[in-house]
Order: structure tokens, then C-alpha cells, then sequence
């Protein structure tokens, strides 16, 4: 639920941006918004649509074609690198392919934002574990990524974005190879993050699960790279 002094502060700006690939055609066209924090935002559309692309934009993987891109008030195509790193540890990302690292355990994969920020190593023995245990990895602490499932391993790619409480988190199709049941707990996990602070942007085809959630919620949906339909939240 959103406040006042929440809501005049935007996280994420989008104006009238496009990118394009090459002599491609553009994948996004003309995208104008904004995301205040402490909201959460749902990004739909079909295969194709451009979620991943936009969300490439705010995880600074892409540089607009044209256009402007500013997060936590800063435009990203202007900014040192300096500051774009400082900007990236803000940020938790579920990626669609997990990027885990196949070497290191579950446990070692998820402790990773942890022990980059210098987190003390009780800590993170002790946090780590408890939400692995929360999203039903309890029995895989030291497994490595190859021996788990496909569901398995998505859960512990958002065990990792989600365990040093980042000040926004995007999530590419974070229920995608999970059952109903653990998609519910996954994105109640997400809830219960928003709840303490973080902006959440989940992009997702999923729009009937979206429905079921009884929160105040911003709905953007992403049509052959257009943004059609915007919703925002009430604000308390």
C-alpha cells in the first residue's frame, strides 16, 4: 500500500522510449511511464510482446535507441560507471534462464548479493537457509544446479534476488515453471518483500493468477511493443 511521500517518489521513468536492434525493427516503440515507490507493478503481454526488453532497460542490460531512462532518479545514458554499479546493487533480477552459477551450491548461488555487500558470514548462514526452507529448498542447501529440476532452480534464482531486501526488484516470468500452488507462495513472497519497502515489477503472461492477488497494484500491458493499457493504484 502505497503513501503519499511513497507515491511522489518515482523509482522508474520511461519517456517516449524505443529500442531497436540493429537495422531491426524496433522491439519497443514510443513507451512512456512512470513506477512510484514501493509499488508493485504487474507487466503483461504475449511472447513477443517486449517484456523481457523492457525489463532489460531497468536491470541496465540495454541502452535506449531513443528516449529516456531513469532510475532512482538518474538517467542511465548519461551516468558513470561508477554509479551505474552503485545503481545495480540496488536491484534484485529473477532472470527467465536463472543464471546460476553451475560451480557453487544452492546455498553459495543464493548467498552470493550477500557476501558482495560484505555481509558477515553468521549472517548469512543464518538468513540464507531460512529462505530456502520458506520456498521449500530446505533439502537442497548443497546441491548443485545441474542435479535440481527446472522449478528448482527457479526458485532458488529468486531466493537469490530477493535475500539482501533490494530497493527494486524485477522478476522476467518468475512463476513460469512452477505449479499453482508454489506460484501462489512465490509471488506472496514478493508481496511480503513490497510490504517492507522494495518496488516489485513482475512481467508475466499469467494474467488470471495476477487477478487472485487482492493488492493494490499497477497493471502495464505490452502489445507488438506497445505499452495499451496502464492502471495505477489507489493511494492511501
Amino acid at each position: 500500500m502505497l503513501d503519499m511521500s511513497q507515491a511522489s517518489r518515482i523509482i522508474v521513468r520511461f519517456e517516449s522510449v524505443s529500442l531497436q536492434y540493429g537495422h531491426e525493427p524496433e522491439i519497443l516503440r514510443n513507451i512512456t511511464f512512470s513506477i512510484a515507490a514501493g509499488s508493485f507493478t504487474f507487466l503483461t503481454g504475449r511472447s513477443g510482446s517486449g517484456k523481457s526488453s523492457l525489463l532489460s532497460l531497468m536491470y541496465l542490460a540495454q541502452r535506449p535507441s531513443r528516449g529516456l531512462v531513469s532510475l532512482f532518479g538518474q538517467n542511465i545514458s548519461f551516468i558513470e560507471r561508477q554509479a551505474l554499479s552503485a545503481i545495480r546493487r540496488r536491484l534484485g533480477v529473477v532472470f527467465q534462464d536463472f543464471r546460476l552459477l553451475d560451480h557453487l551450491s544452492t546455498l553459495d548461488n543464493v548467498a552470493i548479493p550477500l557476501r558482495i555487500a560484505g555481509v558477515r558470514e553468521e549472517e548469512v548462514m543464518k538468513h540464507v537457509p531460512e529462505l530456502l526452507s520458506w520456498i521449500g529448498l530446505a533439502r537442497f542447501l548443497h546441491a548443485k544446479p545441474s542435479t535440481l529440476s527446472c522449478g528448482q532452480k527457479q526458485r532458488m534464482a529468486i531466493a537469490r534476488a530477493v535475500i539482501s531486501r533490494p530497493d527494486l526488484l524485477l522478476a522476467d516470468e518468475p512463476t513460469g515453471s512452477v505449479d499453482s500452488r508454489v506460484a501462489r507462495r512465490i509471488l506472496h513472497l514478493f508481496i511480503e518483500l513490497n510490504k517492507i519497502g522494495t518496488t516489485v515489477i513482475i512481467a508475466t503472461h499469467n494474467e488470471h493468477l495476477i487477478k487472485e492477488l487482492n493488492i493494490s497494484r499497477v497493471h502495464l500491458h505490452l502489445e507488438g511493443g506497445r505499452l495499451l493499457l496502464l492502471d495505477t493504484p489507489k493511494i492511501f
